[in-house]
Formats: C-alpha cells, sequence, structure tokens
C-alpha cells in the first residue's frame, strides 16, 4: 500500500517531466483541477481517519487502505493499481525526454532515439533507457523483497526531488521572472523548510532501502560530468587545432600532394571551417582526391524536411581548388537515402550551385564562405549506362533497388548534356566534377580517441583515459555511419590530447 501511495506524488511531478505528450497548458489545467484536489482529499481523509482510530494490529496496517470502506476496497485497489500503472509510465516518458535533453546538451552519451509520432517532436521511445530502467525495477523489486524498504527508496527519491524542485524554482524567479532576490528567498525558505524536515527524516532510513537512489543518483551523476567534461574537451581541441584557410591557400590548387582522380566525402561535425583531420590526413597521405567535399549530416527538430531544403552547399577556398562544403539536413522522420540514391543527390546540389553562382566568385575572403539551399535537378545531369544509352534524368524521386543496381555501379557515370547553357569556365568545373564521380567516391571518417596530456593529474587520466573512452566505446554513433557502404569507406585515425 505504502508503494502505491508513494507513486501519487511521483506521478503528479511526472506530468511536468512528460511535456512530450502534452501541452504545458493542458498539463496545469489537469494538475489544478483535477491532480491537487484529489491528493489532497486522499491524504486528508487518510489523516482524518488515522486521528480518530489509534489502535493498529501493526504499523502495516496504517495506510491508505484501512480507511476505504471494506466494501469498496477492492474497487479502489483496482483504480489504485491502474493508477500506479499511469503513473509509471509518466515517469518512464518523462525519462526518456530528459535524457534526450541531456544528450542535445553533451551531458549523457549517445542513445537511439525513436520518434513515434511525425506530427509531435516530443513523443520519443529510447531503447535503450527502457531496458535498463526494466532491469533496475526487477533488480530493487527481487533484491529487496520487502515493500517498506521499496518505500523508503521510494520516499527519499521522491522528497529529493522536491527539494531540487524548489531550489531551482528559487533561481527561476530571480533569472526568468526577474523578481525581486527576496521574493525567491522567501519562497525558497518556506517551502526549502518543510521539504528539509522531511529529508532528513527520510535520510534516517538510508539502511533500510533509501540508499538506492543515492547510489543511482551518484552513478548517473558521474556518467553525465564525465562525458560532459570529455565532450568539452574534445570541442575546445578541435577549435584549437582547427585548420585555418590562409594554411589551404598556401599549399596551392593541388594542396602540396597528387590529386587523383574520385570524390572523397570528408565526414565532419563542424558547420564551418576546416577539421584538424583534414591537416592529419594530408601530412600522411602522399595523394588525395581531385574533388573534395566536406560533408555535414544534420538532424533538426521537424519530421520531414523537403528534398529542395535538404542541402546547403558552399564553396571553400577559389574555385579551382574544388573543395566543397556541404550540409545534409534530415528531419526526424525522414529515411535516410541508400548510398547510390544519395551519391546522385549530392552530385546534383554540387553541380546546380556550380551554375547558379559558386563560379561566380573569382576571389575568396577568409570568412567569406556562403551556404547556398540548393534544389538538384535544373541542370539536366544525365547518367549513360555502360552500352552507351542514356537511361535518363537522376530524379531525387525515383525508387532505387540496390541489390539490382548495384552490380552495374562501375558501368554507369554522369554525362553533362551538350544542350546545357553554361559558359566554358563552369562546363570546365562540371566536367571535373563528372569525371570525378566516373572515377569513384570514397568516405573518409575521422575516428578520434581522447588521451589525456603527459603530465595531467591523475584524476583527468583516470577520467578521459578510462571512463571517457569506455563510454564512447560503448554508445551510439552518428546514424549516417550505418548507411556508408563499407567497401568505400576509410577511417582515419587521430589522437585526441587534451
Amino acid at each position: 500500500t505504502d508503494v502505491f501511495e508513494m507513486l501519487l506524488p511521483a506521478g503528479s511531478e511526472a506530468m511536468y517531466a512528460d511535456l512530450g505528450h502534452f501541452s504545458q497548458r493542458s498539463i496545469q489545467i489537469a494538475f489544478i483541477s483535477v491532480v491537487y484536489p484529489a491528493l489532497v482529499l486522499a491524504y486528508m481523509g487518510q489523516a482524518a481517519y488515522i486521528s480518530q482510530h489509534h489502535s493498529f494490529e501493526n504499523s502495516y496496517h496504517i495506510g491508505f487502505y484501512v480507511s476505504v470502506p471494506e466494501k469498496l476496497r477492492w474497487p479502489v485497489l483496482v483504480i489504485a493499481i491502474l493508477a500506479s500503472v499511469v503513473g509509471s509510465q509518466a515517469i518512464i516518458t518523462g525519462t526518456f525526454s530528459i535524457i534526450k535533453q541531456c544528450s542535445a546538451l553533451s551531458c549523457f552519451p549517445g542513445v537511439k532515439i525513436v520518434h513515434t509520432s511525425s506530427t509531435v517532436h516530443g513523443q520519443i521511445y529510447i531503447p535503450e533507457i527502457n531496458w535498463i530502467l526494466m532491469i533496475l525495477c526487477l533488480a530493487v523489486t527481487i533484491g529487496f523483497n520487502n515493500t517498506k524498504h521499496l518505500a523508503n527508496a521510494q520516499g527519499l527519491a521522491v522528497i529529493t526531488v522536491m527539494l531540487v524542485t524548489t531550489c531551482l524554482m528559487s533561481l527561476v524567479i530571480v533569472l526568468v521572472w526577474n523578481k525581486s532576490i527576496f521574493i525567491a528567498l522567501g519562497f525558497l525558505i518556506f517551502f526549502g523548510s518543510i521539504e528539509v524536515m522531511y529529508f532528513s527524516a527520510s535520510l534516517g532510513k538510508f539502511h533500510e532501502g533509501a540508499w538506492v537512489p543515492i547510489t543511482l543518483s551518484f552513478i548517473f551523476m558521474v556518467v553525465m560530468s564525465v562525458w560532459h567534461y570529455g565532450t568539452i574537451k574534445k570541442y575546445e581541441f578541435d577549435v584549437q587545432n582547427k585548420v585555418s584557410v590562409n594554411w589551404l591557400l598556401n599549399l596551392g590548387p593541388s594542396l602540396g600532394i597528387v590529386r587523383v582522380r574520385g570524390i572523397g566525402l570528408i565526414h565532419t561535425e563542424l558547420m564551418s571551417g576546416i577539421p584538424a583531420i583534414f591537416s592529419h590526413f594530408v601530412t600522411n597521405l602522399p595523394a588525395f582526391h581531385q574533388v573534395l567535399v566536406f560533408l555535414c549530416v544534420k538532424s533538426v527538430p521537424v519530421p520531414h524536411v523537403e528534398p529542395e531544403e535538404r542541402f546547403l552547399v558552399g564553396r571553400i577556398g577559389p574555385k579551382e581548388y574544388r573543395l566543397y562544403r556541404v550540409i545534409v539536413r534530415y528531419g526526424y522522420r525522414d529515411v535516410q537515402q541508400d548510398d547510390l540514391e544519395f551519391e546522385k543527390e549530392l552530385i546534383n546540389s554540387i553541380a546546380e550551385f556550380i551554375r547558379s553562382g559558386g563560379a561566380d566568385q573569382n576571389g575568396f575572403v577568409e570568412g567569406s564562405e556562403k551556404l547556398s539551399s540548393i534544389s538538384s535537378g535544373a541542370i539536366p545531369l544525365w547518367e549513360e549506362g555502360g552500352d552507351g544509352e542514356v537511361d535518363g534524368p537522376a530524379s531525387p524521386n525515383k525508387e532505387i533497388n540496390q541489390q539490382t543496381v548495384a552490380p552495374q555501379r562501375k558501368k554507369a557515370r554522369f554525362v553533362l548534356p551538350k544542350s546545357a547553357q553554361v559558359d566554358a569556365e563552369v562546363r570546365s568545373e562540371l566536367q571535373d566534377l563528372m569525371d570525378a564521380r566516373e572515377a569513384g567516391m570514397s568516405f573518409i571518417l575521422g575516428h578520434s580517441h581522447m588521451k589525456a596530456k603527459s603530465g595531467s593529474s591523475f584524476v583527468k587520466r583516470i577520467v578521459i583515459n578510462f571512463f571517457y573512452e569506455f563510454l564512447r566505446r560503448n554508445s551510439r554513433g552518428p546514424s549516417y555511419a550505418a548507411n556508408i557502404p563499407h567497401a568505400s569507406t576509410l577511417e582515419v585515425g587521430m589522437v585526441y590530447q587534451v
């Protein structure tokens, strides 16, 4: 009975964490008009009954169901079970929302997020977290085998959440609502003093089950702190070691190496600038592709991205360098194309960028890199088979059977139509793009490792070399890596000395 009672405030507080399924206004109305009055009436009725009935056989009889009449006890029990299910579900979905927000803030390792609705962005499902919650629930239930210990653990967890909420609310009063600090202090002292008494009483039951939420909280706090610290250090390393455009210009159009036929797609998380992995690659390999594309794949908080808004294309350096930046945007309900269809849309987008104005910039000034939203199809790029027959224009909506097309992949090539109205300079750049596409496309992925600098403290070495690397190896990587053909993938390893 105590567990059901403790689920009442827990479920009511979980309503506010479950903003993915309901709007803020609907939750406020439901809480004020239904949930809060029901909670007050339930506890007032129980307190009134206990004040009139002081004799109980044992302490386990002091509960909500003792105050319920005998004829209504079983129906109330059924309603309480259903309410506990609803409260548990609210806590689970609220956990999904919190984990997603923590991942977006780089405070939690990457997990698989499944969007269950194409209209509501907040309705999500995280399989890994769902399994962890199930295992923890079974472990705690089987390990305790006692509802009293479960109630003690739940009680400390609930009152801790209330105390933390009160502290955060005092900050909201000052920083968000711009109220006087004395109002915030009055709010904190009034509600905090009551919650501190309950919190101290719950700490007295530490050895009787209350240690479980403290232990779990400490573990999750360590995981989040280590991941956030490592992510910040990695970002600082990327910013400090980002290759300048002047360094690239000093290399000349050949970049100081042999430029071989083909297209090299360098995956990067940077939306501007040149990643350090590129300089590491150039200084260690004697050759590189004649066309280089810095590819950044981003997920945006909308269900679907229109095809004409999916690709953002820009140029890095002068046009004779043949360096491009492409940002590909996917909605959370979009299905990423297979590699063949993706290559066609990518080539069409770069070609349209060259035709529409990318080649008009004869000069280049550092920091003037601009990205344009490109809709493929303005230049009718035709795909010619090995027998010389023209198959038709490459369409982004064309369905391709990967199993049937893949064996003929080397025979197909893009051809620039002779009827295309472009000048000689643009045609030359487009022809280089088509020749590079015919030679093949390689996907280059950076595979970085974090390592603490020599002379770092013992704690930093443990955190970076062991804890963070363990979390990185066991967390989910970017989704686009799963769709890259393994035969065309090249991983470049690099050690981040932080």
